[in-house]
C-alpha cells in the first residue's frame, strides 16, 4: 500500500513526538514500539500501559430491528445483551468460516456498536449492510467518528478514577458506560486485549490528544508508559487470546477454533451459517478437530506462525502465533495440534524450526492469568 493511502490516527503527531517506531498495519500507520517492547509489556503486567487503538473499526447499528438484524447476522445472542453491556462474538460466512471476531456493545435499547478488527472492518461493514436487507435497521460506518485509547494494567483503575467521576467500581468486565474523562465525553468500556484489568475509551478524534496527555500525566507517578502494537501482541499471546488471521480464519469455524461456545443455537430464528455450524458442532463431537494448545520452549529458539508441530516423525499441527514471553522468560506459541497430542504434559512434541525439531512442552491456555 502506498504511503499516500495509509491512514493516520488523530494521535499520529503525538506518537512521532514520542519517538515511536511506526509500522503499516491494516492500512494504518501505527506505533509498533516507543522504546523497548519488553519494557512496555512488563509495564502493562505490573503497572499500566497506554495504547492508541484508533485503527479498530466501529460500526453503529440502530433502529427498531437492530437486535433482530444482529441476531441474524452474527452467531451470538445479541438481543439478550442488556443496555450498558458488551459481548464477544463472531460473524461467519454461510459455510461457517469465521469472517471476524467482534465485540458488540449495546449502547441503548435500539443502538449497538460493533467493533471489528482493523484488517476486517470493511468486510464486516459490507456483510452487515448486505444482511440488513429486510430489517428496519440502519448500519452506519462510524470508523471516522471515534478515536480509541486503552489504559491497561493493574494501576489503570486508579489512573482513570483520578480523571472521572464515573462509577468505575460498578463497571463490570465487558460493560460500558458514558462518562467524562478529563473533561472529554467518552464511552468508558471495561474491556481489553492484554489479560489485565483495564479500560477502552471511545472518544471523538478531536479529543484524542488532550485525553492522551491527561492520561499520561495522571499515570506518571505510577509508571504508566505508552505502548505499541508489538507488546499488545505478546500480551494477548500470553493471555491465550486469539488474533484474526492467526488463530481465526475463514477456513476455520468457531468449533474448529475451540470457541463453539460463542455460537448460540438456542436463539430464535435463523442466522447466517446456522446450518453449516450445526453440522460443524456435530462433526466436532464425533471427530474432534485439532485443538488450540499452548507450547512452551525448552530451548531459546522462537517458533513463528506457520511452523510445523511434530511428534514421532509426523506432522501433528501448526503454530499460529509465537514469540518470546517476557513473563515466562521463554519462547511460547499457540498451535493447533491433533487431539491425541493436545493434553497438557504430552511428551515428545517439537516444533520444526528450519529443519531442527526443537522440544516443546504442551500446556493449557492461557500461559498467564492475572491474580484477581
Amino acid at each position: 500500500m502506498s504511503s499516500s493511502n495509509t491512514r493516520r490516527t488523530a494521535l499520529d503527531a503525538t506518537h512521532r513526538a514520542l519517538g515511536a517506531t511506526m509500522t503499516d498495519f491494516a492500512g494504518w500507520d501505527m506505533p509498533l514500539r516507543y522504546a523497548s517492547e519488553r519494557d512496555e509489556h512488563v509495564a502493562v503486567r505490573t503497572r499500566a500501559g497506554l495504547f492508541d487503538l484508533s485503527h479498530m473499526g466501529e460500526i453503529t447499528v440502530t433502529g427498531p430491528q437492530a437486535a433482530a438484524l444482529l441476531d441474524f447476522a452474527l452467531v451470538g445472542n445479541i438481543g439478550g445483551v442488556k443496555p450498558g453491556r458488551a459481548r464477544y462474538t463472531m460473524i461467519c460466512r454461510e459455510d461457517g468460516g469465521i469472517l471476524d471476531d467482534l465485540i458488540v456493545y449495546r449502547l441503548a435499547d435500539a443502538e449497538y456498536m460493533v467493533v471489528a478488527n482493523a484488517s476486517n472492518a470493511q468486510t464486516v461493514l459490507d456483510a452487515l449492510t448486505e444482511r440488513a436487507a429486510g430489517f428496519d435497521a440502519e448500519v452506519r460506518d462510524d470508523r471516522d467518528a471515534y478515536a480509541l485509547l486503552a489504559v491497561q494494567g493493574p494501576e489503570s483503575p486508579g489512573i482513570l478514577k483520578s480523571l472521572t467521576d464515573a462509577d468505575l467500581d460498578g463497571l463490570k468486565y465487558y460493560a460500558g458506560l458514558p462518562g467524562t474523562v478529563a473533561g472529554v465525553p467518552a464511552l468508558i468500556a471495561r474491556t481489553g486485549y492484554t489479560g489485565e484489568d483495564g479500560f477502552e475509551l471511545f472518544v471523538k478524534p478531536e479529543h484524542a490528544v488532550e485525553l492522551w496527555q491527561a492520561l499520561t500525566e495522571a499515570g506518571r507517578g505510577v509508571g504508566l508508559v505508552p505502548c505499541g502494537l508489538s507488546c499488545r501482541d505478546t500480551l494477548r499471546l500470553e493471555a491465550g487470546m486469539p488474533l484474526y488471521g492467526h488463530e481465526l480464519t475463514t477456513s476455520l469455524t468457531p468449533f474448529d477454533a475451540g470457541l463453539g461456545r460463542v455460537v448460540k443455537f438456542e436463539k430464535e430464528g435463523d442466522f447466517v451459517g446456522r446450518a453449516a455450524l450445526t453440522g460443524a458442532a456435530a462433526e466436532a463431537e464425533q471427530n474432534p478437530p485439532r485443538v488450540l494448545v499452548g507450547l512452551v520452549a525448552e530451548g531459546r529458539r522462537v517458533p513463528r506462525a506457520g511452523y510445523q508441530v511434530v511428534a514421532g516423525g509426523q506432522v501433528i499441527g501448526e503454530v499460529t502465533s509465537g514469540a518470546p514471553s517476557p513473563t515466562l522468560g521463554k519462547p511460547i506459541a499457540m498451535a493447533y495440534v491433533d487431539a491425541a497430542h493436545a493434553a497438557p504434559g504430552t511428551e515428545g512434541v517439537g516444533v520444526d524450526i528450519r529443519g531442527s525439531h526443537e522440544p516443546y512442552e504442551v500446556v493449557a491456555l492461557p500461559f498467564y492469568k492475572r491474580q484477581k
